[in-house]
């Protein structure tokens, strides 16, 4: 009988293939976003740095997702004897992401807003959970410590040029979320350099990521399917 894979948030760096891996690239974005989610439930923060920590969340949550769809999922379906349910799932729990966080753009005032993003906030916690148990420990068996960070390096590249906000319509596999993902890609960079979006310094890695979305995510699936 197969031992059960180790969950990645059991293991250290070493065993994952280093820092610059694609493991450790995804432990670091879930532990960034579960502190933001903490914060964001638990502090006493005025209405403007709430929306800021808000918008934090959503810009990650998406690009990170996003990268995942575009580099990381093609590749377990074709390595996974179980690829195709596995990620078929976790797609799902990204539509139904999606579908929320859209919502809770579309209505700013309304009373249960609250409760969606408490609602968003346990879909999000559920992903990753199932992500780390298992999909990731799948990448890590069928990879070696060089293939995963040259994995890493592609991903890394898709997020920085993905979409930051939900775009429920966008297919959640390749070619497809690329060919129209991109555009809405460089709208929703323009969005988040609206005056109050955050930080001057994420305003312009955000510009820069815009003026380079297009050819960042053609270049980076390439080699996530040379990879393969």
């Amino acid at each position: 009988m197969t031992a059960p894979a180790v969950p990645i948030s059991q293991q250290d760096a070493v065993a994952l293939g280093g820092d610059d891996s694609i493991l450790m690239r995804q432990r670091r974005d879930h532990a960034r976003l579960d502190a933001m989610m903490n914060r964001y439930l638990s502090e006493d923060l005025p209405p403007g740095d709430l929306n800021s920590l808000w918008l934090d969340i959503v810009q990650l949550v998406f690009s990170h997702a996003f990268a995942e769809e575009t580099v990381l999922w093609p590749l377990l379906r074709r390595v996974a004897s179980d690829g195709e349910e596995l990620t078929r799932q976790v797609e799902e729990e990204h539509q139904a992401i999606n579908e929320l966080v859209a919502r809770i753009e579309r209505s700013p005032d309304d009373p249960r807003r609250a409760e969606w993003i408490q609602q968003a906030f346990a879909l999000i916690r559920q992903d990753i959970r199932d992500e780390e148990d298992e999909l990731l420990p799948q990448l890590r068996t069928a990879f070696g410590d060089r293939r995963l960070r040259r994995i890493g390096a592609a991903w890394e590249a898709v997020r920085a040029a993905a979409p930051t906000r939900p775009h429920p319509g966008v297919p959640r596999r390749p070619p497809g979320n690329a060919l129209r993902g991109v555009p809405l890609s460089a709208f929703d960079r323009l969005r988040d350099l609206a005056p109050g979006s955050g930080p001057t310094a994420r305003r312009a890695s955000l510009a820069a990521g815009a003026a380079a979305a297009g050819g960042a995510v053609a270049v980076a699936v390439r080699a996530a399917r040379r990879h393969g």
